[in-house]
């Protein structure tokens, strides 16, 4: 028999998501998972002009958000 493994990453959701809403347009959201890049880009665009900000929200609560490897994030 096949065994099935889901690998998740072992940041948490939940810290994840209150990042993104209160320091998102900085990109802190994105240091913590490990996109460094993406979160320099943030913290001079502002939250990628607060698009890219409204939308990680939305990512990180329906669980569509990845970390730097590219592993959702825990619940």
């Amino acid at each position: 028999m096949s065994q099935y493994v889901t690998a998740t990453s072992d940041k948490s959701k939940s810290t994840a998501l209150m990042l993104c809403i209160f320091l998102g347009w900085c990109g802190a959201h994105h240091f913590y998972v490990g996109n460094f890049g993406k979160g320099i880009l943030y913290l001079f665009t502002g939250g990628f002009f607060c698009i890219g900000w409204f939308v990680d929200i939305i990512k990180i609560a329906s669980g569509s958000f990845k970390d730097n490897v590219g592993v959702p994030i825990r619940e």
